[in-house]
């Protein structure tokens, strides 16, 4: 089975099987010859949560930062159940952080470049430090913490363009979240974007992620709400996002 684009709810989802993960992520990689400073097409990867795909059914920067994606990727077993449920077209869910230890297995096989953006200073280097033991052939040719001055913005833009990574891994600390990716995507460079929340605070080993099993079944959200008990409110999203799916089943519409 080929990678597969579908509208679901009016958004777009990727089917990637993993057996077909890293021929779709070839298909992003840009060339080692390319040049930075030509413009080129989104590369952006989105990694989306139930949380995200209903955001990005309203209007605005985050809608158009999904709908402009060169890869959109559902992490919610709701996201994969809805699209059989409307479509019977069967989808696949990636743990985030197992989805970018695939993507930096990929790009050490073919000895590709990083920058990491995002963390404190101490989990930045820490989580550089990690990456470079794991990933020896990964050359990492750059890094910034999360919060950028006003008056280092140009040289921290300047220095990811000439630098040219096959991958610019943001993450929690940077202004703007993954919007400040969709903003500058023009200036940054031709290679692929990820942004991915608390990423680099698990790389450092400053804070947990769900199991293996608690995410195959589902349940990685109670893990988080547990954590953050303001996000056990996401059940009204929850009921929300049920009543779309019936309305959508109801009139027979596969958007």
């Amino acid at each position: 089975m080929d990678t597969q684009r579908v509208s679901f709810l009016k958004v777009p989802i990727d089917i990637v099987p993993p057996e077909e993960l890293h021929d779709t992520l070839l298909r992003l990689l840009p060339s080692e010859s390319a040049d930075p400073a030509v413009p080129s097409q989104s590369r952006d990867i989105v990694l989306l949560s139930l949380a995200d795909l209903l955001r990005a059914r309203r209007k605005g920067k985050y809608q158009n930062y999904v709908n402009n994606a060169a890869l959109v990727i559902p992490i919610s077993k709701c996201i994969v159940s809805g699209i059989k449920f409307l479509t019977r077209l069967k989808a696949y869910r990636y743990m985030p952080f197992n989805f970018v230890i695939s993507l930096l297995s990929f790009l050490e096989q073919r000895e590709r470049t990083l920058y990491l953006l995002g963390g404190s200073a101490k989990v930045l280097r820490k989580t550089e430090k990690n990456i470079r033991s794991t990933f020896p052939n990964i050359q990492i040719v750059g890094r910034h913490q999360g919060s950028i001055k006003k008056r280092e913005k140009v040289s921290v833009l300047e220095a990811i363009r000439k630098s040219s990574p096959s991958l610019l891994l943001a993450a929690k600390g940077v202004k703007g979240e993954e919007l400040w990716l969709a903003k500058n995507s023009s200036v940054i460079g031709g290679g692929m974007h990820l942004w991915c929340s608390d990423l680099f605070e698990v790389f450092a080993k400053k804070r947990k992620r769900p199991s293996d099993t608690l995410f195959n079944v589902g349940l990685e959200t109670v893990f988080y709400a547990f954590r953050d008990p303001v996000k056990f409110l996401r059940i009204f999203s929850y009921m929300r996002y049920l009543v779309l799916l019936l309305f959508y089943k109801t009139f027979r519409r596969s958007e």
